[in-house]
């Protein structure tokens, strides 16, 4: 548990504004929250995920048909990711998907569930679903790091890999938790991820008292988002923008099937899958730190010869990496390219 006297710095203070805001963003020495999450495990506050509930009979096979992932047989304590694609192919959202026998669960970026829900509601006609906001009754609760899985030991190991099948398992778990799910390593295609830990799905109510009872010290969202940009995990609206496709950003093997029936947006997936290249990646730049201390933002332009070639989605100070950032580049800029961030030289970390 968090020692007495610990000053708690929230995202509010740092970044007024952000999408974050809400959670805290470190409890004193970010650099000590970062070594904490990779080598034993701590717990982050990601309670300002967006949530929403969709019960009903035929909730399984509605999701299916609507974003990228198969998703007709999932069963109890079974889970993936999704995502919802436009017509031609570009990525509008992103959520994990958590079933527990009654209800699909899922959660999304801060700000990004009402438009999953509009356009859930749009789409369902005589389907028997509800879909709902369940933000105020669900918080989101992760814990990060190689000692995650140690705290919940009867957690069934995911078949990844399987077609059909969930990406991660899920499960009842005390204290008061509604489910639980596990990212883990997805081997081979475009996806570089690594296990990340633990998340459970908890009723709002009962943070507080859950946080206590797991006993698990306490890290902020900054070693998270550290953690997450050295794994080369992306996030939808960092980096992502209105054109990006699934290979584009890291999400085609952890969200998309490929062997599943029509969706919207699955020409675009087809095309690339089969005949090319996305025009653009995702990159992990390191940056000299030289010209400034702090961590480009958002949107930045990453420049080569005086051109723009790409933007900055996160920029981080990891405690062992130093200043640097996921980027989505033109497919053609070479790994060895001299690339410019502001006023700082980065180099594509190969």
């Amino acid at each position: 548990m968090q020692g007495v006297g610990v000053t708690v710095v929230m995202v509010d203070d740092l970044d007024p504004g952000s999408a974050d805001a809400g959670v805290p963003a470190h409890f004193g020495d970010p650099m000590k929250e970062q070594r904490l999450l990779e080598t034993a495990v701590g717990l982050v506050d990601r309670s300002n995920r967006d949530v929403l509930a969709v019960p009903g009979e035929e909730r399984a096979s509605w999701l299916h048909t609507l974003t990228t992932q198969h998703l007709s047989d999932l069963t109890a304590n079974q889970g993936s990711e999704l995502l919802v694609l436009s017509p031609h192919g570009h990525v509008e959202q992103h959520a994990f998907v958590t079933e527990d026998g009654t209800t699909a669960w899922l959660d999304t970026e801060p700000g990004a569930g009402a438009g999953l829900l509009k356009y859930l509601t749009m789409m369902r006609f005589f389907t028997k679903v509800e879909p709902r906001d369940a933000t105020s009754e669900i918080a989101v609760l992760s814990l990060v790091g190689p000692g995650a899985a140690d705290l919940f030991p009867d957690l069934a190991k995911p078949r990844v890999g399987a077609v059909p099948g969930p990406k991660f398992a899920a499960g009842s778990v005390p204290p008061e938790a509604t489910a639980l799910y596990s990212v883990r390593a997805f081997e081979g295609g475009l996806a570089r991820r690594v296990p990340l830990g633990v998340d459970l799905l908890i009723p709002r109510h009962a943070k507080t008292s859950v946080i206590e009872k797991l006993g698990v010290p306490r890290a902020g969202l900054w070693a998270y988002e550290a953690i997450r940009v050295a794994a080369r995990t992306p996030r939808l609206g960092h980096e992502t923008d209105h054109k990006t496709i699934p290979a584009e950003a890291d999400f085609q093997a952890a969200a998309v099937h490929l062997d599943k029936g029509c969706y919207r947006g699955q020409e675009t997936i087809a095309r690339v899958h089969h005949l090319g290249r996305p025009p653009r990646r995702l990159v992990l730049l390191h940056l000299d730190g030289i010209a400034t201390d702090h961590p480009p933002v958002h949107g930045t332009p990453v420049e080569l010869d005086g051109r723009a070639v790409g933007f900055i989605g996160t920029g981080v100070r990891h405690h062992e990496l130093g200043v640097v950032a996921l980027a989505v580049l033109k497919r053609n800029v070479a790994d060895d390219a001299r690339l410019i961030v502001g006023e700082s030289a980065a180099a594509i970390d190969a």
